[in-house]
Parts: C-alpha cells; sequence; structure tokens
C-alpha cells in the first residue's frame, strides 16, 4: 500500500517511506498513530522534498515562465522520490507534486480554493481557520497551513512583486494577485489570532448585465435605463455595504461608456474590467520604508484632469477624494462614476459630505451640500440580502436643492413579497415619477417607453 493512502487509512508510514531505516516489527509492535502524528509524517515528508528542491533550483530561473519551471520541479521532483525509494500511485505522485508546486510558486494550501470557480471569497482567520464564500454563504474549509510562519511567507509572496511591505512597523495591507483578485493582509500586533488573509477573487469572465438579470440583481427595465443615463453622460454612484458587488456592478455600468471616450480608471487595487480600447488604469501608491513615495487616491484624481479624460471612474471613494471626484463632475468630466459605502441613499450623501470636509476645505454645509447636488445624478443602492443573494433596492435621483435639503427621488425601489425556500422573492419596481434628468437623456438621443417609468402598462409581477 502506498504512502498517502496509509497516511489517508491512519496508518503508521514505513520507515522506509519517510526516509528512515528499515526494521523488522512484530504484529504486537504495531501501534496505529495518533492523527497528529500521521500529519507530522506526512507535512515532513513533503517539507523535506520541498526544501530539496528549492535547494537545487537555479535561484536565477525566471519564476513567470511557469511551464518551463514546472518541467524544472517535475524532473527534480521524480528523481528526489527515486532516490529516496517513495512508493507513491501515480494519482498520488501527482497530488504530492502540485502541492509542492503550490507551496514554492503558489499560494500553497489556497491554490485549490482559487481555483474552484464557485468560491467568491477566502478568508483565512490564522493558519488554521479558513472559510470561503460560495453562493453568498460562507462556509468553513478543511484546509490549513501549517503554522503563522508558513501563513506570513505566502503573505510576504503576494506582497513582494507589487514592491509592498508587511512588518511590525506596517502591519496591514492591501494588495492584489497576478489575476486581479483583491487581498487583504493584517499580521500582529494587530491581529490576535496570527495572520489574516482575506481573498477577493477576480471574475476571469466579467459578469454581463444579462447575467445580473439572470441572478435578480436587476431587472431589464432598470438596466435600460440606466444604459441610457451612461450614455446621456449622467454622474453615478453605486452605493451599499461590503460584499454587496458594488465594483462588479460598477464594472457592468462602465462597459456601457462608448469606445471612442478616453477612459481613466482610478483604484486602489486595480479590479475593473474594462473592455473599451481607450483605457488608462491607474493604481495608488503606499509609502516606501522609508515613509515616502505615497500616491493616493486623491493625487490620482486631480492628475488625472490633466490627462483629458471623457470619463473618470473612482473603482472607490473614501475620504479627501470625493471634493476633487465633486469638482470634476461640476466642471465639465460629465458621466463620471464611482462606489461608496453606505447603506442607504441618503446614508451616501451624507458620507460624501463628510469626505468632503475630510479634504480639509472649510466650506459651510449648505456650499458643500450644494455642490453635490449640482454633481450627482443617480444613486444606484445595492444591498445584499439575507439569502446571500445581491439586489438592487433602490435607484434615487438628486433633484436640486430645497433650503439647505438635497432632494432625494426614488425612481425604482425593491419590493420583498416574501421568502421561498429559504430565497428572498420581490421585484424591483418603478415608482411611477419620471426624473428631471430625462430632458438631458433625451437630448442625447435617447428615447426610453413610459412603460419603465410605470406609466401606460400594467408592471409585470
Amino acid at each position: 500500500m502506498s504512502l498517502l493512502r496509509r497516511i489517508e487509512r491512519g496508518q503508521q508510514p514505513r520507515p522506509s517511506e519517510v526516509g528512515g531505516p528499515t526494521a523488522p516489527t512484530t504484529e504486537r509492535q504495531v501501534v496505529r498513530p495518533a492523527p497528529s502524528a500521521v500529519r507530522d509524517a506526512y507535512r515532513d515528508l513533503k517539507t523535506r522534498i520541498q526544501n530539496k528542491l528549492i535547494e537545487e533550483l537555479d535561484p536565477t530561473m525566471d519564476i513567470t515562465r511557469q511551464d518551463e519551471v514546472r518541467r524544472t520541479i517535475r524532473d527534480l521532483f521524480e528523481s528526489v522520490l527515486t532516490e529516496e525509494h517513495i512508493v507513491l500511485s501515480r494519482a498520488e505522485r501527482e497530488r504530492l507534486f502540485e502541492q509542492i508546486v503550490a507551496e514554492i510558486l503558489g499560494l500553497g494550501p489556497l491554490e485549490p480554493l482559487l481555483a474552484d470557480p464557485t468560491i467568491t471569497e477566502i478568508m483565512a482567520n490564522g493558519p488554521k481557520n479558513i472559510y470561503i464564500e460560495r453562493q453568498g454563504r460562507i462556509e468553513r474549509v478543511n484546509t490549513a497551513f501549517e503554522s503563522d510562519e508558513h501563513l506570513m511567507r505566502i503573505i510576504e509572496r503576494i506582497m513582494a512583486p507589487l514592491g509592498r511591505r508587511i512588518d511590525e512597523s506596517v502591519p496591514y495591507q492591501d494588495a492584489r494577485l497576478a489575476d486581479g483578485s483583491r487581498v487583504n493582509a493584517v499580521i500582529p500586533p494587530l491581529s490576535l489570532v496570527g495572520p489574516v488573509l482575506t481573498i477577493r477573487k477576480f471574475f476571469k469572465i466579467p459578469l454581463t448585465a444579462e447575467k445580473l438579470i439572470q441572478l435578480g440583481t436587476i431587472t431589464p427595465e432598470g438596466v435600460e435605463f440606466l444604459k441610457a443615463c451612461v450614455l446621456a453622460k449622467l454622474n453615478i454612484i453605486v452605493s451599499g455595504g461590503t460584499g454587496t458587488g458594488k465594483t462588479t456592478f460598477l464594472n457592468v455600468l462602465s462597459s456601457y461608456i462608448p469606445g471612442d471616450e478616453r477612459i481613466i480608471t482610478i483604484e486602489n487595487a486595480a479590479e475593473l474590467q474594462l473592455q473599451q480600447e481607450h483605457v488608462v488604469t491607474l493604481e495608488s501608491r503606499p509609502p516606501n520604508i522609508e515613509g515616502r513615495g505615497e500616491v493616493t487616491i486623491r493625487d490620482l484624481v486631480i492628475n488625472s484632469l490633466r490627462m483629458r479624460p471623457d470619463r473618470i471612474v473612482v473603482g472607490e471613494c473614501r475620504g479627501s477624494e470625493a471634493f476633487d471626484m465633486l469638482q470634476a463632475m461640476n466642471t465639465g468630466h460629465e458621466g463620471s462614476m464611482t462606489t461608496i459605502h453606505a447603506n442607504s441613499p441618503r446614508d451616501a450623501l451624507a458620507r460624501l459630505e463628510n469626505m468632503v470636509l475630510m479634504a480639509g476645505m472649510e466650506l459651510p454645509h449648505r456650499a458643500i451640500r450644494e455642490q453635490i447636488a449640482a454633481a450627482i445624478n443617480l444613486i444606484v443602492q445595492l444591498e445584499r440580502m439575507r439569502d446571500g443573494t445581491r439586489k438592487v433596492v433602490n435607484m434615487t435621483a438628486i433633484e436640486g436643492m430645497e433650503g439647505d435639503t438635497i432632494v432625494r427621488t426614488d425612481l425604482f425601489k425593491f419590493e420583498q413579497a416574501g421568502i421561498e425556500q429559504g430565497r428572498v422573492i420581490g421585484y424591483l419596481r418603478p415608482t411611477g415619477v419620471r426624473p428631471k434628468f430625462m430632458d438631458k437623456i433625451e437630448a442625447a438621443g435617447i428615447h426610453l417607453p413610459p412603460t419603465i417609468f410605470g406609466f401606460g402598462e400594467r408592471v409585470r409581477r
């Protein structure tokens, strides 16, 4: 029986299988090992082979040439198994090889999770507690790192190619993987459970409006209306809490920008997947080890105004850059878009106001609200429902000022009808209000049927 199968069945590995001397045994001497001893034996074997491979690999090898590196590792791997007389079946040999390759070139035990298309988020709360999100629900998986040091090696491997450091002086960091997946890491002393790694996986094939309709996130009428808003160069904010799909939705909205326009995208970690030809992608930069060289989102927004943009798309407004974004929207850069963390359109406006104050501009509240009311045309509110699905729950027009208050008008609102088999049932319905900015949409040569706003025909149920 081969080594991996014996370990899986909880049987003691033979000394020859773990590289030790063989010795005769009697039936009485055979003692079933504890599961931890079995795991330790396998881990020792894997680590020993892995370390030997690392020692023999050429340190100058270009690891970006994945196929060539894999062939080299394969040859060395087979050589080590032969030298040490380790007996494995073909399937088990392949499994051990892939695990070692994942440790040398990839993210170790997380590689199978990254390869699973049904998983949208990976959360390692220390080395032993790993959770995933699948179909909007969080579940624990039977995967683990060997130790805090093992998880730290993987975190450092993610940060190194981006020129970012993470240590006690900088104990948290944002980054991205080569495929665009968004990464956040927090390490001790901030984290009391060991290193914490969170990966928001990147969709290799961007979600489309049709897919969002199929998932129940939005209705066909809602998509038609939003497409008209983008083509007519309205300024749009996508609002929602954590994990509501704001960036995904912003990506779908951006897909409607005409291909002959110059688009500048600005993000902390590049996630947007615009398919147009004329796109300039900018990414902020943290300070270096001396605390210098930081380039903020605000710096990039200010610089983008000198780049002759037709559209500015900011992945997320979090702070003082909101002031410059509003300035841009009010000075001819129409059709701009961004996302914001807020639980309702009203909260989104309040957060915008606070973020403008963070820019250090000593403006009266009324003046700030007038800027917001003049700049923003539409807020699209997303919500993650109790069944894990994401839905558009509000589309709210900003209609101007009334006294010191920004006037908001709900154009579409989600009505929940109930819950069936754990699924939220409802529909995004028009409120029967025609927004003031319809004149701008029609001036762009776009004529929406009145039924979109609930006029003329009975709205489907």
